[in-house]
């Protein structure tokens, strides 16, 4: 069984819970919020509906990308999680600027909140149900590479925050019969949002430039085709993230009166080391004769660097 489909179940169960907390706290705070007024709930009802869009996204898009690779999409179909993620971050800037628009105009012209303990309650509920949800994909992070549940996971991480300011701001404009500072914990709602949406405009650019893994686990992939003094050294290596999975691929250096047959197992138990440790990997080895190959050309020739 390959690692996608062997890591799908835990990403697309969480990506359920997702889509079915932002629907149900989407509807509650909408309801809550025309009955009261908050700007502060206003925006978090906003964050929720856009929760709902991207973790639909997100739902289709983790199952798109655990589909095996096809004659069309031969590599797969990862980076249809890193066009989920921007769809997230193009939805966030989105929302924000109408928040910011409602807040000042709320600043302008003060209203003070009406059905008070409703609004506080949806927001308590909304945080504990926010704080559940991340626990759940932080496990399934840990068992699964995902950049759309990474993704997901950052957004409710500023939800959470997001969340605690618009608690804060409506229990203050309720205690103080000041109204303003709803308004002010909308716009630091609405900030909290765009740094987060920051964060997933960044790292799903990533994937989408074919940017290169982590430098400590570059190393140990070098490493673990070492381990074997048959490879005398190894080259090239060069590595992206697709979605679930990660491609590979480098030159290994061979002594040169190997046969191709001995050449050939010392390969495949090299990529077998690489694999018990990148199970989502799709790894390419070329063999180099040491001292007698051919500098490789074309648009991505060899270079100095490793």
């Amino acid at each position: 069984m390959d690692a996608a489909a062997t890591s799908a179940p835990a990403t697309h169960r969480v990506t359920w819970y997702s889509v079915a907390m932002a629907a149900g706290l989407a509807l509650a705070k909408a309801a809550i919020w025309i009955a009261s007024g908050s700007v502060a709930l206003l925006a978090s009802t906003a964050d929720s509906l856009l929760d709902l869009i991207a973790s639909g996204a997100t739902f289709y898009a983790v199952r798109y990308a655990a589909a095996p690779p096809d004659a069309e999409h031969r590599f797969g179909h990862g980076k249809a999680e890193a066009f989920a993620s921007l769809l997230q971050a193009g939805l966030v800037f989105a929302s924000a600027a109408l928040v910011v628009e409602e807040a000042v105009g709320r600043l302008l012209r003060p209203a003070p909140v009406r059905a008070q303990a409703l609004a506080l309650g949806v927001m308590v509920a909304s945080t504990l149900l926010t704080g559940l949800l991340i626990a759940a994909q932080t496990a399934a992070l840990r068992r699964a590479r995902s950049v759309a549940v990474a993704s997901d996971r950052t957004h409710y991480l500023a939800d959470l925050v997001s969340n605690f300011v618009a608690l804060a701001g409506i229990a203050a404009a309720v205690a103080s019969g000041v109204a303003a500072f709803d308004a002010i914990a909308g716009l630091i709602v609405t900030a909290i949002l765009i740094w987060g949406a920051i964060s997933v405009f960044r790292r799903a650019s990533g994937q989408l430039m074919d940017h290169e893994l982590p430098r400590r686990e570059r190393a140990r992939i070098r490493e673990l085709m070492m381990a074997d003094s048959a490879i005398l050294d190894v080259h090239q290596l060069r590595t992206r993230a697709s979605g679930p999975n990660v491609h590979i691929q480098m030159h290994a250096d061979l002594d040169p009166a190997l046969s191709l047959e001995a050449a050939h197992k010392i390969v495949v138990a090299a990529e077998r080391r690489v694999l018990a440790e990148f199970p989502e990997a799709d790894i390419l080895i070329h063999p180099d004769p040491r001292g007698r190959a051919e500098p490789h050309g074309g648009a991505f020739a060899e270079q100095t660097h490793r």
